[in-house]
């Protein structure tokens, strides 16, 4: 056998190395002989290989002579390298040390030959149990650095040669288990890396496909409740990451599928299904796929989902259904919100709906770039064709029993929100998808269940909503007067909106925001009211716990901008906080984006305070707007000018962290 290695890197020391060194090294190598289960033939042949290395490179005649003929095929010009010739019974000795000295494909590559059929050594003798030892090990180190070189399908390509060597010889069953569990935990990888190759390399991604349906499914769904190795904040970073890679097509069709209790029967497929037909319907002008969402969400049996019927029943014309939906099924707050875009009815739910499509259906498909332009959807020939070959029969109205397969749950929405990254039902209009400050700790993690909101959570009291669709005007008329208040008066309506309304749970709007006075800037406390941070003040002042909250806004604000925080993170906040900054700065990495954040306190009130915990409650001046990697802005800023939020701080080991906090009613 020809090992592909010199004396040097099979002992582990370089060419400079002295004598002395040398024989240091060796002592070393022959006191941590591996502990994997090799035969006793095979860790003496080490040995004495070992021994042979350090006997040649200690001779002065004979390491010349050696670093000559290294010299020479360096310089050959020629893809040459180095290699020792063993014989077959020091074989598994020499595999163990060129894995050793980290060349793990290699050794994969040299036991799977030796192990051939021609080749292979006695059965159940301890040459085959070595050489099967070596392979298994060579494989699990190999596949781990070509996943950390993100070399994914050649890695899962590895693990599965490796499997069926192992198979075949019937050896190394926990190593075969291992290379098993290896594999499931790349698939999430190998979906990424398929999926986000060209449009054209149509195998490669349908075998994507593929994996992330089998991911869908072992784990129960997108729910996956029984999923103990993809948890669920884990599975909806993830997916919203491949999101952005999938066709409008192909979400509908994996949706459509996932939703079929013959299949899952997931009620979050089955919403997530509604708004990718309703993006395709929208962008393509295809207002039958917007029929089918409204179908489908009517037969679904949800509540409290008017305002989304009323944009549905909008697109199809059906303006008296809208209007009717809208003005039952919207919550104070949303009405008020809606009232700054007019005075008309119309002039209403048509801003609504713009931004409904603009926030919550359009962004996120691989294929669809449109704008919610309205004007331009009722203009279109096939839309106005569509809508003339409509019947005079009312819009369908919701039952009062789930039609068909479906039947959201209750939780189903809020799931769908966090896998889609939409706005959040609890965010000030405008805000991005992202929170600007992070999440509640809770121990299940920021998009576990017990933090996903009640669907609706600022609509409590609104009853289930069950009226008889008044007669609607003539779908003719009905879309030319959109058309003619678009183009006209309320072309207005189309354009960006003082206020962003959230979708589809409504907040105080922007507007009304802007026109409050702005907080005046709390009085910076003097210095000497501040402690130096680490903060170790055994009952701290509201000053000091202000200027630690600030330091750690600061410091978020620094890392979401891809720099270096000026203050040690572990100095302001405990490891959970921590955990999701960067993991919001991986998923900002993966955009290709960065976040300009300023946040500043401008007041801070203790409200509770114990030896080990402070509580704070806090108004925030909030601004941030997402760049990409040339600088340019994407999408709109967030501006909130008294944000309030709530913090916990905890003292661990003399020094006060931030613990967690919420958003404050």
């Amino acid at each position: 056998m020809e090992l592909p290695i010199d004396h040097f890197r099979l002992l582990g020391v370089s060419p400079t190395t002295d004598v002395q060194t040398l024989l240091r090294t060796l002592q070393q190598r022959l006191d941590r002989a591996p502990q994997q289960g090799f035969s006793p033939e095979t860790l003496e042949a080490r040995e004495a290989l070992l021994r042979q290395s350090a006997e040649l490179l200690s001779d002065p005649e004979h390491r010349s002579r050696h670093e000559s003929e290294l010299t020479a095929l360096g310089e050959s010009g020629q893809p040459l390298q180095a290699s020792l010739a063993l014989p077959t019974h020091q074989e598994g000795a020499g595999l163990l040390l060129l894995l050793e000295a980290g060349l793990p494909l290699e050794v994969f590559e040299l036991a799977s030959r030796a192990l051939q059929p021609a080749l292979a050594p006695a059965l159940g003798s301890a040459r085959e149990t070595d050489l099967c030892l070596l392979a298994s090990l060579a494989c699990l180190a190999g596949a781990q650095d070509l996943r950390d070189q993100r070399h994914y399908e050649s890695a899962a390509q590895l693990l599965g040669q490796g499997q069926q060597l192992l198979q075949r010889m019937g050896q190394q069953p926990a190593h075969r288990q291992a290379i098993a569990e290896a594999l499931l935990a790349l698939r999430p990888f190998r979906v990424l890396d398929l999926i986000s190759r060209d449009l054209s390399a149509v195998e490669a991604r349908s075998e994507g496909l593929g994996l992330l349906e089998e991911l869908v499914q072992e784990r129960g769904g997108l729910e996956g409740q029984g999923d103990l190795r993809f948890s669920a904040e884990e599975f909806q970073a993830f997916f919203r990451q491949i999101r952005a890679y999938l066709t409008v097509q192909e979400q509908i069709d994996l949706f459509d599928r996932w939703a079929n209790p013959a299949d899952q029967g997931s009620s979050t497929a089955d919403f997530l299904a509604t708004t990718a037909l309703t993006a395709s319907g929208f962008a393509q002008r295809k207002p039958d796929r917007i029929a089918a969402a409204r179908d489908r969400l009517l037969a679904s049996g949800q509540s409290d989902v008017e305002p989304l019927l009323a944009c549905l029943h909008l697109l199809l014309g059906q303006v008296d259904a809208a209007e009717a939906a809208f003005s039952q099924g919207a919550s104070p707050e949303l009405q008020h919100w809606a009232r700054q875009a007019g005075e008309e009815p119309l002039a209403q739910l048509c801003a609504y709906c713009r931004d409904w499509l603009a926030r919550d259906v359009l962004p996120g498909y691989r294929d669809l770039e449109a704008d919610p332009d309205l004007e331009a959807y009722f203009a279109d020939r096939d839309v106005q064709a569509y809508l003339d070959r409509l019947d005079a029969s009312p819009a369908p109205a919701p039952t009062s029993e789930p039609a068909g397969a479906f039947g959201l749950a209750g939780s189903a929405l809020p799931a769908a929100q966090a896998l889609l990254g939409f706005g959040g039902f609890d965010r000030a209009p405008g805000a991005e998808a992202d929170e600007p400050l992070g999440d509640d700790d809770d121990d299940d993690g920021p998009w576990g269940p017990s933090s996903w909101p009640t669907w609706p959570p600022s609509w409590g009291g609104l009853r289930h909503w069950r009226p008889a669709i008044p007669p609607r005007r003539p779908v003719v008329v009905a879309a030319a007067a959109l058309v003619a208040a678009l183009a006209a008066g309320g072309i207005a309506l189309l354009r960006p909106q003082s206020a962003t309304p959230p979708t589809p749970i409504p907040v105080q709007p922007q507007s009304a925001l802007e026109d409050q006075p702005k907080a005046e800037p709390a009085a910076q406390p003097k210095p000497a009211e501040v402690a130096a941070l680490p903060l170790k003040a055994e009952a701290p002042t509201e000053a000091q716990i202000q200027a630690l909250l600030q330091a750690w806004l600061d410091a978020k604000a620094a890392v979401l901008a891809g720099s270096p925080s000026p203050l040690p993170l572990e100095q302001l906040a405990r490891p959970t906080q921590i955990q999701r900054l960067e993991a919001e700065r991986r998923d900002d990495t993966a955009r290709n984006q960065t976040q300009r954040i300023e946040a500043q306190v401008v007041e801070l009130t203790l409200e509770a305070s114990s030896p080990s915990r402070v509580a704070a409650l806090a108004t925030i001046a909030y601004n941030d707007q997402r760049l990409d990697g040339a600088g340019q802005s994407v999408g709109q800023p967030t501006r909130i000018p008294a944000l309030r939020n709530r913090y916990v701080f905890g003292r661990d080991q003399g020094s006060w962290r931030l613990a967690s906090f919420e958003r404050a009613n």
